[in-house]
């Protein structure tokens, strides 16, 4: 079968899920579980459709009398499967997570939630440009809608400041693709890249393009958007704005720089680099600062983001240096971390929302002691710690070694600007792999270790089934991601392959993989996975032995406080494990900006005076029209270029 049909059938189910969520909205409870399972299995089609385009290989799947508005690539099969496996665990974990939401208007976010999922599909497969804008229009005003679902003052706020921020960036995503339309007479993607934009003009569309793309990416500087947003929408429909949604903004940037401009000049192979290294060192310094879980979180998107971005800035300046495997080596490794992240990432969104399900709170510092009441969500979240972290042998481990050897293979290549970048690449990944280590073993011990900190913590108990299957699912699959590397990464090898308009590269053989060249670096997950397991054999023994013994001496008193008398404040709490950090590093957090960019220089301009809790009408009504004049502008232009 057509792999294409199946993204129908994908999309369909999502359109059917959202249909039974309006019919059934008096019987909520039967209407959004069955609902939910329908989501399900669109992901799976979703699945089925991206996994069979890469493992057969092929590519330019359309169908009859379709061909001009939808086609599938092997990158476009990799973004319909990273789309629909978190779609999938999702709707899952929403059979029982909206249960809290029956009679408070559940429905209506299940109708958004599938139409932000459907939306999404349909974009990463468009093949003409007014196919792609409409979409990332639907796109932006269901993500808009699911922030402002509890009708909060807070959240009408957070999604207005989204709506701006999203909006700017399409109008820099249209004046990009107006000049790539101008130059190739039509509005097919095939003849825009078969005619790209050359000189001057092509470096004009890259920053339109980057800028644009990068605040849908949540870039560092651009980034206002997602720590607001993110908390504040239903857990289950912020892990899409978190994980999916953002690489959106990946996808973008891979089109317009290499697909649509052909990467030709080397300094925009460095922009995206250190914008990729800066995005991932403050994006997890900002992390450690915070004491909301979600967040926290959302500062991590931006961490991870920066870390696709410098896998692809190496393959951009690969490209236009003309080496093939540093090129290769590159976009291998970010697109393995764009997978990784959407899996690790998930799993972390869906378990900080178990948690907050129980707790009714996101602030750490109301936690503690919670894998001992919820021990399946603990033993998941302890996964998706150790992913994003990058240990071995665990998936996120995987892609990041694959990024940091490109930056070695870029170090080596003699040219003043590599030996200069390579390093400082390798340095801002290493520290930003070091700080996330640090985050999470406060965000880990804060919430699940020790005592609760509160009797909301005492009383909380496990969730419910379809939760934990969906946290478990995504655990599993982070294992499988990592351990299984030698068997996976000649498949994102192809895909690299594919973008690049290249011969396949091997970088794999038997249990190992290595960077294409085999005497640079040599890996083995799997016998990284039988050594761990065998090193955990001896202390698991050992405390099955003694366990009697340790149980009998276990102090269950107050702690020892210097013979001071103990009180509930002494414990370690979230601010106090990051206090030497902040102080250590207190120029880059007492200078730290408020606001981000967007923010800082647009956003007031719809505001009355300086108070920024009273929105101008005229100027918001003023920018919707603009807005739409814009795209009306653009639809007559192009309505005169052939196909």
């Amino acid at each position: 079968m057509n792999p294409l049909v199946l993204v129908c059938f994908c999309v369909i189910s999502y359109a059917v899920a959202a249909v039974l969520s309006f019919a059934g909205r008096h019987h909520e409870q039967a209407s959004l579980r069955l609902a939910g399972v329908i989501s399900a299995f669109g992901g799976l089609f979703g699945i089925i459709a991206g996994v069979s385009t890469v493992v057969m290989g092929t590519h330019g799947h359309s169908i009859a009398h379709l061909g001009q508005f939808f086609s599938m690539d092997m990158l476009s099969a990799l973004m319909v499967v990273v789309i629909s496996v978190v779609t999938m665990a999702a709707s899952v974990y929403s059979i029982n997570y909206l249960e809290e939401y029956f009679g408070k208007g559940g429905w209506k976010v299940n109708i958004l939630f599938n139409i932000f999922a459907a939306a999404m599909t349909a974009l990463v497969v468009s093949a003409n440009v007014m196919i792609f804008i409409v979409f990332m229009e639907i796109i932006s005003v269901a993500s808009w809608l699911i922030v402002i679902s509890d009708g909060s003052a807070q959240s009408k706020k957070a999604g207005f400041q989204y709506f701006i921020i999203d909006h700017i960036a399409s109008v820099l995503i249209l004046c990009a693709f107006l000049i790539v339309v101008s130059n190739a007479d039509s509005y097919q993607f095939s003849v825009i890249m078969a005619n790209p934009v050359t000189g001057a003009t092509a470096s004009i569309v890259f920053l339109f393009a980057l800028a644009g793309f990068g605040i849908k990416a949540a870039g560092i500087g651009l980034h206002g958007w997602l720590p607001k947003a993110y908390p504040i929408a239903p857990s289950y429909c912020s892990t899409l704005i978190s994980c999916v949604m953002v690489k959106i903004g990946i996808y973008g940037i891979l089109k317009f720089a290499i697909l649509f401009l052909g990467a030709t000049q080397l300094w925009w192979g460095f922009v995206v680099l250190v914008f990729g290294a800066l995005s991932s060192v403050l994006g997890v310094m900002y992390a450690l600062a915070e004491h909301d879980i979600k967040r926290l979180l959302a500062y991590h998107t931006i961490e991870n983001i920066g870390i696709i971005l410098i896998g692809v800035g190496v393959s951009m300046i690969g490209i236009a240096s003309h080496q093939p495997l540093l090129a290769l080596l590159g976009l291998l490794g970010g697109l393995y971390h764009l997978l990784n992240h959407a899996v690790f990432k998930g799993l972390l969104c869906l378990g900080s929302g178990s948690i907050v399900f129980r707790m009714h709170s996101k602030e750490m510092d109301d936690m503690g002691g919670l894998a001992k009441t919820m021990p399946k969500t603990a033993i998941a979240f302890l996964i998706g710690t150790l992913a994003i972290c990058a240990l071995p042998p665990l998936n996120g481990f995987v892609s990041e070694w694959f990024i940091y050897q490109s930056l070695f293979s870029m170090g080596k290549t003699g040219t003043v600007a590599n030996l200069i970048f390579g390093p400082f690449g390798m340095v801002m990944l290493a520290f930003t792999g070091a700080l996330a280590c640090m985050c999470f073993v406060k965000v880990y011990g804060i919430c699940f270790t020790g005592a609760p900190k509160t009797q909301q913590a005492a009383n909380t108990r496990e969730v419910g089934p379809a939760m934990v299957t969906a946290t478990t699912a995504l655990a599993i699959l982070c294992i499988v991601l990592g351990v299984c590397s030698p068997w996976i990464a000649p498949y994102f090898s192809a895909i690299a392959a594919s973008v690049l308009q290249l011969a396949p590269v091997t970088v794999a053989h038997g249990l190992s993989v290595y960077p294409a060249v085999a005497d640079q670096a040599i890996l083995s997950t799997p016998v990284i996975m039988i050594a761990l397991a065998l090193l955990t054999l001896v202390p698991t023994a050992l405390l099955y032995l003694f366990r009697q013994r340790r149980l009998e001496r276990r102090h269950q008193g107050d702690p020892w406080a210097c013979g001071y008398q103990y009180e509930q404040r002494m414990t370690v709490s979230a601010a106090s494990i990051t206090r030497p950090m902040r102080q250590m590093f207190g120029f880059i957090y007492n200078n730290r900006p408020s606001q981000s960019l967007t923010e800082r220089f647009i956003l007031p301009v719809f505001y009355k005076g300086t108070d920024t809790a009273v929105l101008s009408g005229s100027k918001v009504c003023l920018f919707c029209i603009f807005s739409v004049l814009f795209v009306l502008l653009f639809i007559p232009f192009i309505s005169g270029v052939s196909c």
